[in-house]
This record gives structure tokens, C-alpha cells and sequence, in this order.
């Protein structure tokens, strides 16, 4: 077994290795750092809000299927009613695309972040 020492946080998927995702003169105590840093933080904020609230939205709308829905609670597929399984197995590629949008809209935030703080 190796042992691997951690010393300090790992850093985007995107970013090249050897590369931070935050400059050196950004990081600094300037304003432009602290404006950029700001905005990359409220960016990711609010992509966190909009795919949480996204999913709480879907969430509701299964909800109200399953207890308004027509014959919903007496229906059985394989003699499993159907809103055990909506709930049991159909939330879950949901979850897996949140987590997939949301993953992919964080790295294009970070990409647009490093794109505009690095010298050219």
C-alpha cells in the first residue's frame, strides 16, 4: 500500500497539472483579485441555487403525479406499485444528471474564470 501525503487541495479536473486554478496576482490582496475571486465565487453560488433548485422542482412534480395521478396508487408493475418505483429507482437518473450538469456548468465557470485572469 502507498502512502500519498496531502498538502494542499487538489485542483480542478480542468486545470493543466502544475497549474493552480488561481494566479499568483490574483490571489494577492488587490482589488481586481478580489473582484475576480468574488464573482467566480457568486457564479458557482448561483449555479448551485439554480440546479438545487431545479431538482426540489422535479421533486415536487413527482410528488404531486403520485398522489393526484389517476390510478397511480393501484397500479403494479411486476407487483410492485408504481409510486414505490418512480420514487425508488426513477429519482435516481435525476440525481445523476443534476450532479452531471452541475458538474460540467462549475468546470465552464472556472474555464471562463482562468480564461480572464491569465496573461496572454
Amino acid at each position: 500500500m502507498t502512502r500519498v501525503r496531502v498538502t494542499g487541495p487538489r485542483q480542478s479536473a480542468t486545470a493543466a497539472p502544475g497549474r493552480s486554478l488561481y494566479p499568483r496576482e490574483v490571489t494577492e490582496d488587490s482589488d481586481a483579485g478580489r473582484i475576480f475571486i468574488r464573482s467566480l465565487i457568486r457564479s458557482q453560488l448561483r449555479l448551485a441555487l439554480v440546479v438545487a433548485c431545479g431538482f426540489l422542482i422535479i421533486l415536487a412534480v413527482f410528488a404531486v403525479f403520485l398522489v393526484y395521478g389517476p390510478g397511480v396508487a393501484e397500479t403494479r408493475i411486476f407487483g410492485i406499485p408504481l409510486d414505490w418505483l418512480v420514487l425508488g429507482a426513477g429519482i435516481y437518473p435525476v440525481i445523476g444528471l443534476s450532479a452531471w450538469l452541475y458538474n460540467r456548468a462549475a468546470a465552464r465557470n472556472e474555464a471562463r474564470y482562468r480564461d480572464l485572469v491569465e496573461d496572454k
